[in-house]
């Protein structure tokens, strides 16, 4: 990740904010994501069946991600 390599050499203290800051990015992204397809289906099984994929495949690549980096 090109972010985190440049905020590990410039300033290693502010890693975490800078963990933080991509973490809140990245919800804020998925929330639209299911917020504008729940809007838009006119089915609501199959928006809360989206959602919960698309929350359950974001909650895995968080923690492979933070494996990968630890």
């Amino acid at each position: 990740m090109k972010g985190y390599d440049i905020v590990k050499r410039h300033s290693p203290d502010h890693l975490v904010h800078f963990y933080l800051i991509m973490a809140t990015i990245r919800m804020l992204l998925v929330a639209t994501v299911v917020g504008l397809y729940v809007f838009f289906t006119e089915n609501r099984e199959d928006a809360i069946h989206f959602a919960a994929i698309f929350i359950i495949m974001y909650a895995i690549t968080m923690v492979v991600t933070l494996l990968m980096r630890h």
